[in-house]
C-alpha cells in the first residue's frame, strides 16, 4: 500500500490562529510550525504568481527533511492571464507561456527532495474558450510533452463530461496524473472510479474542494469545521485505500471550503483512511 500524504490547500488562514496555530503566532512562524503537523502542503499562491527563487529557497529553508511541498501552475499558463475569462489565444500557447514555465519549474525545483506534484489546475471551458474537448486535449499533449523530465505533474479539469477514457489514456502515455477533485459541480471521484481506471501515474493526488457558497454562508473565519462531510470523507477513504494499492504514494489536500476549517478536513480524512486499511 503507497504512502498517504494529507495536508491542506494553502497555510495562511488568519482564522487558524488559534485554532490551528497557536494564539499569536506571526504568519511568518506559520510554514515552520505547520510542517511539524503535517508532511505535505500544496502551496496556492504560486497560481496567482510566479514564485520567486527566494520565496521557494524560504519554503525550502522553513521544513524539515521528508516533507513535500506541491504546487499549483500560475493562473497565466492554465487560465491564459489576469481576466475574469479563459483567455483561448493563451492558454497552453507556446509563445505566451513558455518563460513563465521555465522560470515556474526552475525555480520551484529548489526544493530539491521536498518538491511534490506540479498541479495544472484548469477552469471551466465554455464553447468560447474551447468549442470541445479535442483542441484542449491536443494543446494540452503539446504541452505536456514539452515539460520537462524528473519531476511529477498532475492535471485537474473542471468540465465534468471531459473525465474519460481519452483523456485518462493521454495522462497515463505520460505518468501524469488526473487530479481526482471533490467540488459543486464535479462528479465525486468515488463515482468516477466506478466507471473508469483513475490511476493515471504512479501517485494519487486528491482535492477536496467542497462548495465554496454553502460553506461561505456558514463562517468568515475558517476556524471550524461547519458542514458535516462524514459520509464523503468515508467515500474518500475507500477510495484511497483502494487507489494505493496501485500506486508508491498519494496526496491529499483539504481546502477550508470543503467543510469550514482545512486542518481538521485533513485529520479526520488520515483517521479514516488508517482506520480503513488496518
Amino acid at each position: 500500500m503507497g504512502k498517504l500524504r494529507h495536508g491542506t490547500s494553502s497555510w495562511s488562514s488568519p482564522g487558524w490562529v488559534g485554532s490551528f496555530y497557536p494564539a499569536g503566532m506571526r504568519p511568518a512562524e506559520f510554514l515552520a510550525y505547520y510542517a511539524t503537523q503535517f508532511d505535505t502542503l500544496e502551496a496556492d499562491v504560486t497560481y496567482y504568481r510566479v514564485p520567486s527563487r527566494s520565496m521557494v529557497e524560504g519554503w525550502q529553508q522553513k521544513t524539515p527533511e521528508g516533507f513535500t511541498l506541491s504546487a499549483k501552475f500560475p493562473r497565466g499558463i492554465v487560465h491564459g492571464g489576469e481576466g475574469p475569462r479563459p483567455d483561448p489565444d493563451a492558454v497552453l500557447v507556446p509563445e505566451r507561456v513558455q518563460r513563465d514555465t521555465e522560470v515556474f519549474i526552475e525555480n520551484m525545483s529548489l526544493m530539491g527532495a521536498k518538491l511534490g506534484p506540479l498541479v495544472l489546475q484548469f477552469p471551466y471551458f465554455n464553447r468560447q474558450v474551447f468549442p470541445s474537448r479535442g483542441p484542449f486535449l491536443e494543446r494540452l499533449e503539446r504541452y505536456l510533452e514539452k515539460l520537462p523530465g524528473g519531476i511529477r505533474y498532475a492535471v485537474e479539469v473542471r468540465n465534468k463530461n471531459w473525465v474519460d477514457d481519452e483523456l485518462l489514456g493521454l495522462l497515463r502515455a505520460r505518468g501524469v496524473a488526473l487530479v481526482l477533485v471533490d467540488m459543486a459541480y464535479m462528479p465525486h471521484p468515488a463515482r468516477l472510479a466506478k466507471e473508469f481506471d483513475l490511476i493515471t501515474a504512479d501517485f494519487v493526488y486528491a482535492r477536496l474542494i467542497g462548495d465554496r457558497k454553502a460553506v461561505d454562508a456558514k463562517t468568515k473565519t475558517f476556524d471550524a469545521i461547519v458542514l458535516d462531510r462524514r459520509e464523503s470523507l468515508e467515500e474518500w477513504a475507500t477510495l484511497l485505500c483502494s487507489l494505493s494499492n496501485g500506486v508508491t504514494e498519494s496526496f491529499a489536500y483539504a481546502n477550508n471550503h470543503y467543510a469550514g476549517h482545512g486542518p481538521a478536513t485533513a485529520r479526520e480524512l488520515a483517521q479514516l483512511v488508517r482506520k480503513g486499511s488496518s
